[in-house]
């Protein structure tokens, strides 16, 4: 097995494109009484709620260097997640959970990361990783939920209330990011989740929380091989 696996350069930018795209936006909601407070506190009530909550579904497509990134995992507090993301078509299946990330790549992507012949031979296969360090550490880190909120609601520019609206079904009000552009609705009934960040211009996208607090199991995939095995040439 050839050694010269290693990170595709695209890949540790995608925990930052996407958190660029959702920085910036707050959140809302109005029968639990959120949609009266300022805008400040509707980010840190939609943050807090968000903080609490055990698990949350993730979903959209944001534009990263003109090519589409789309993002589908479910995540468990404190435990890590599962799903699929895709950049410019090339698509990765992704588990972390008991320490360790787990890679299923297409062919395209084996070829990036490990050549043509790797490629035929990793196909269908999963490969295993550390999830803190390593060639793989930035895809875990979009399985961590906590970081995850706390990246999307730490960073914003001035923000203003922009009424109430309905998105998916859900009445929500809305956070506008008035001077970076962008924006976070917030539930209004219940618990004041975020449910929805849409942002335009060149980086922009939409991304969907929803399923909060449904039940996910995480399980490692079997026979995954050890990465460092691959790297070692055993």
């Amino acid at each position: 097995m050839p050694s010269r696996l290693r990170p595709r350069p695209r890949t540790a930018l995608v925990l930052l494109l996407f958190a660029a795209m959702l920085g910036g936006c707050g959140s809302s909601s109005s029968g639990n009484g959120i949609a009266s407070k300022s805008a400040t506190q509707i980010v840190a009530a939609a943050k807090a709620a968000a903080d609490g909550a055990a698990t949350v579904h993730v979903s959209g497509t944001v534009t990263s260097e003109r090519k589409p990134l789309t993002i589908d995992m479910e995540l468990v507090k404190a435990k890590g997640g599962r799903g699929r993301i895709a950049i410019a078509g090339v698509s990765i299946n992704l588990v972390r959970v008991g320490g360790a990330v787990y890679i299923n790549g297409s062919q395209a992507f084996y070829r990036r990361i490990a050549g043509p012949a790797a490629a035929r031979l990793l196909q269908g296969k999963w490969l295993k990783a550390p999830e803190k360090s390593g060639n793989f550490a930035s895809l875990a880190s979009l399985t961590d939920l906590a970081k995850l909120v706390d990246t999307t609601l730490a960073s914003h520019g001035k923000i203003a209330r922009d009424g109430t609206k309905t998105v998916g079904g859900q009445k929500v009000v809305a956070i506008t990011d008035v001077s970076q552009g962008g924006s976070l609705y917030v539930a209004t009934t219940g618990t004041p989740f975020p449910i929805e960040v849409v942002k335009a211009g060149g980086g922009g996208g939409r991304i969907i929380f929803d399923r909060w607090n449904k039940p996910v199991t995480l399980v490692a995939p079997a026979n995954a091989i050890n990465i460092n095995q691959l790297q070692n040439g055993h």
